[in-house]
């Protein structure tokens, strides 16, 4: 088995890296080898070794196989903004071309099981008229949708889907992250999701008190995925 899969999200702050690192857990529970991989992140921290993202060191953490932090997370910025008004402020062109190389290099280690993370909703822009759905486009990658279920979920949801349909991409895959638990009517927002999404549901994620890889893992179905 070797698969790959693009992870995104119907919009920022929805859990995508939280759901991305349970389902690498959830992986290496099966005894596959994993990788992942998250293009560009911004909201860095300054250290020693460089500017990290908080988000890319969880994905590096549940990589079975030896990937280095800047093969995991080649472009990083510091501010806490849209990628593309970070490039912007550095003096950068953050195009598709800067991206695809090195994700690229992460899908050839042939890992069992791999992830690329793009940063928040599908639509996210990169330089001129680009956006981070062209990389996935690019890669030719099934996609997983993060759901942050809450009001207004559902639209959002089913918007994105059509645009990932509409870019010629599979949704392979979706998962309800609760981060909403007080959402009025939850199970019957719930229920609308499964009816409406062309793809099957691979768990529904609570809200948690402490969301490990490991706590997550226990709520998603790897075996739902083609």
């Amino acid at each position: 088995m070797s698969a790959a899969y693009f992870i995104t999200g119907t919009d920022t702050d929805v859990g995508k890296t939280t759901i991305a690192a349970g389902l690498l857990h959830a992986a290496r529970q099966a005894g596959l080898s994993t990788a992942a991989g998250k293009p560009v992140a911004s909201g860095c921290e300054v250290t020693p070794q460089g500017l990290r993202n908080a988000d890319a060191l969880a994905l590096l953490a549940e990589c079975s196989l030896p990937l280095s932090y800047a093969e995991v997370n080649p472009i990083a910025f510091e501010p806490a903004i849209a990628p593309h008004l970070a490039a912007r402020e550095a003096g950068m062109k953050l195009t598709v071309q800067s991206l695809l190389g090195p994700m690229r290099q992460v899908l050839a280690k042939r890992a069992d099981f791999t992830l690329i993370e793009g940063a928040g909703g599908w639509r996210v822009p990169l330089a001129d008229q680009a956006s981070l759905s062209d990389l996935a486009q690019a890669l030719a990658l099934p996609v997983i949708l993060v759901v942050g279920v809450r009001l207004g979920c559902i639209s959002h949801a089913l918007l994105t889907a059509e645009a990932i349909e509409r870019d010629g991409l599979q949704l392979a895959g979706w998962v309800a992250n609760i981060i909403e638990p007080k959402t009025s009517r939850l199970e019957e927002n719930l229920a609308t999701l499964a009816e409406r999404l062309p793809a099957p549901c691979l768990g529904r994620v609570p809200r948690l008190k402490a969301a490990s890889a490991e706590t997550v893992a226990q709520y998603l179905q790897l075996d739902l995925l083609d």
